[in-house]
């Protein structure tokens, strides 16, 4: 059976599968990308994980993979096939897919975790069928994936779709990436669970435990909630405003809350729209197996031409 390898290189963790033409998952593992052991045996380790697939697929099928994607977080250089930087990874500057390539014998496609998930997401989940989509998933911080015409915009330097460093509460908390009151700061999963550990004073309180203690009324948690919803609308109806999608799509942890999330969250973007269309707000489909289907797309994607036709690699 024709298939490609996919792989999504998490912070701490790294999920896999062999792929078929139509989408199916023929085969699914996981195992940690050993971080602690430094850059050097990330990638290391990433080689080996795609070698081991490669004779999986060769011994379960009858042939070799047609080509691998994978996805990688940070900064990424797509055109160039170079994972430029990740802080949680340690790296700078590895030219993954040349690695790949030359470890596994077949072309490689390399992507950014966010833009390749989102990729998956409006080819094949919530957003399949609409010729524009803004993906955003609520995790640790928040990134966003802009879709065209069923592909990914990258920008031209590989940034776009930051929305989560979209300033919302100007001289508002410090972020990481040097600006203040930047929207991960209040709506992301990370900044809901600090907020809400404070207010009800339990240290291991986590996003999820909020959710709960809203759906039960509880008044602080609504507090606490409300505020991030806010803060959220205020981000999307800016990213709306300058790209018009016709569907936004929420995944992430945050989006698990469900409507606890989701009715709030748009009626609190219709109250700030004007002029603009409002978009389909919607949760995303496809869970944490978006980041591999998405990187055997782009798999696929280097096996066939502009004009639908299939290559041979």
């Amino acid at each position: 059976m024709r298939h490609v390898i996919a792989l999504d290189v998490g912070g701490t963790g790294m999920k896999a599968a062999l792929v078929a033409q139509d989408g199916a998952l023929l085969h699914q593992t996981r195992r940690a990308t050993g971080r602690e052991r430094g850059p050097e045996a990330v990638v290391e380790g990433i080689l080996d994980f795609a070698a081991e697939l490669s004779a999986h697929g060769a011994e379960q099928f009858g042939e070799p993979a047609s080509a691998a994607g994978v996805a990688v977080p940070g900064i990424v250089d797509a055109d160039r096939g170079i994972a430029s930087y990740a802080a949680n990874l340690g790296w700078r500057d590895i030219p993954l897919r040349d690695l790949l390539a030359d470890r596994l014998g077949i072309p490689v496609a390399l992507g950014h975790d966010v833009r390749t998930g989102g990729l998956a997401e409006g080819r094949i989940g919530a957003g399949q069928g609409a010729d524009r989509f803004l993906f955003v998933p609520l995790g640790t911080g928040i990134a966003g994936a802009i879709g065209i015409a069923g592909r990914v915009e990258a920008g031209a330097h590989g940034f776009a779709g930051e929305i989560g460093h979209i300033v919302v509460r100007p001289g508002g908390s410090p972020c990481p990436c040097g600006q203040r009151g930047c929207l991960e700061r209040y709506a992301s999963a990370a900044a809901v669970s600090e907020a809400w550990a404070q207010a009800c004073g339990d240290p291991d309180a986590d996003a999820a435990d909020c959710a709960k203690a809203v759906a039960s009324g509880d008044p602080n948690a609504v507090r606490v909630w409300q505020h991030a919803i806010d803060a959220l609308a205020d981000g999307l109806v800016t990213a709306l405003t300058l790209l018009d999608p016709r569907t936004l799509i929420i995944g992430g942890g945050l989006a698990e809350a469900g409507d606890t999330l989701f009715t709030p969250l748009r009626k609190a973007v219709g109250r700030r729209v004007t002029f603009q269309k409002l978009p389909t707000i919607v949760p995303a489909a496809l869970g944490d197996t978006a980041g591999c289907l998405g990187a055997g797309l782009l798999a696929w994607d280097l096996l066939t031409t502009t004009d639908g036709t299939e290559v041979t690699p």
